[in-house]
């Protein structure tokens, strides 16, 4: 049997976070401050108002979880508040032992073409706020002399699946009204092309940590394989990828974000592990199609991210953390990290989210040292390799004094 692990130990023990949107992991009380600051309207200014009516426990559907996103997108084209929720939410994972995070958002959604904030001034704003709050911790007595591994992060840009003519930032409005003539399949595919040859450029000419692509939104109608050319741009560039895949779609979208967009990780993946979600008539034998796959992605050590509140709230039929497909995972010795997705919409944090994987499966400590290992061994980190290969075996020895401090053995 598994020995039980202590709330103190599960939140001092160094972590990742790789699957982490920033719009959707503001703090409430400063998402309220930003609105007043900003002068958007929300439907309470109290965190128990918010979270009565907006980021709730549950959700009935995925379009009701997403319905808080259009408050915090609203205030983040604000760059004082976009700065400010970078920085706050670096410093909400420090608080918990989280000290490698990958913050992931589509830029495009905070761009405004009327008021001068391009891409640029979105990113160097962002990476502002995280950069901060590296400085502060990394100088720290302790950080400094070797005796707590430092901080560091990443950025991970998406582009968006699907976008409407209005409403989902100036941006998309107006780009619309410029290829007005384009089918809007057309358009997306512009956007996302656009914003991944921005990412290379300010990586490669000033040097920020813009370390992956994603593509995240709707699954459904709007495959992958659609935007092929933005993940080939990335791959023959060196920008390393994630995609939502198997979030709400069946186990044929996971094997086009590794096969079609080269991916060398998997946001979610839920559905590997379901083969009724598997629509594709070609498809005969789920069963085999769905183990095969799985095989190859543990073969490969493409590690999945797993968001396993996200996944209950977005999908009830799942019913609880027992029924969630991260047993499966675990027991097919498939490479997983732990991650919140939306630390505001989903009300969880990297704690809580190692809390549910261990009320599901028993894992031994050398088992939960390896899943915390694959947040530092597969990251997408900004320096070179051998400086990864480094910085892992300085977490990874900080969490044997960890456990050994609270008495896991």
């Amino acid at each position: 049997m598994t020995q039980a692990y202590s709330h103190a130990f599960l939140k001092a023990m160094p972590k990742a976070d790789l699957h982490l949107h920033l719009d959707g992991s503001l703090r409430p009380a400063g998402l309220i401050e930003m609105a007043k600051r900003s002068k958007v309207e929300l439907p309470s200014y109290t965190v128990e108002g918010l979270y009565d009516l907006v980021f709730k426990e549950s959700y009935q559907s995925l379009g009701e979880y997403l319905n808080g996103f259009q408050y915090t997108c609203a205030v983040l084209r604000d760059m004082e508040n976009l700065e400010q929720a970078a920085y706050e939410l670096a410093q909400d994972n420090l608080a918990e032992g989280v000290i490698y995070i990958e913050v992931r958002f589509a830029p495009q959604l905070m761009m405004d073409p009327a008021r001068g904030i391009d891409f640029d001034t979105v990113m160097h704003r962002v990476n502002r706020g995280l950069a901060r709050a590296k400085a502060e911790y990394n100088n720290q007595s302790d950080v400094l002399a070797g005796t707590r591994p430092p901080f560091d992060y990443g950025i991970i840009n998406c582009a968006m699946r699907m976008f409407g003519k209005k409403g989902f930032s100036p941006y998309y409005t107006h780009l619309f009204q410029m290829l007005r003539d384009h089918e809007p399949k057309q358009v997306i595919k512009t956007a996302a092309m656009e914003m991944i040859r921005a990412s290379v450029r300010l990586r490669d000419e000033e040097g920020l940590p813009i370390v992956g692509l994603d593509i995240a939104g709707q699954e459904m109608g709007y495959p992958a394989h659609e935007f092929k050319e933005v993940y080939e741009f990335a791959h023959q560039n060196f920008m390393l990828k994630t995609v939502h895949a198997g979030e709400a779609y069946g186990a044929e979208s996971i094997f086009e974000a590794l096969t079609l967009c080269y991916a060398d990780r998997l946001g979610h993946g839920y559905s590997l592990f379901s083969p009724e979600m598997i629509q594709d008539p070609r498809i005969t034998d789920k069963e085999e199609y769905a183990q095969r796959l799985a095989s190859f992605i543990a073969d490969r050590r493409i590690a999945i991210e797993v968001c396993m509140t996200s996944n209950l709230q977005t999908n009830p039929a799942i019913g609880s953390a027992q029924n969630h497909n991260f047993k499966h995972m675990y027991h097919n010795r498939i490479a997983t990290v732990i991650c919140t997705d939306n630390r505001l919409v989903s009300r969880t944090t990297v704690t809580q989210e190692y809390e549910l994987a261990l009320s599901a499966v028993e894992i031994p400590l050398k088992r939960l040292k390896d899943i915390v290992a694959y947040g530092f061994k597969k990251n997408f980190f900004a320096g070179d390799y051998l400086a990864k290969r480094a910085y892992a075996k300085q977490v990874l020895q900080y969490f044997d004094r960890v456990a050994e401090e609270h008495g896991v053995s």
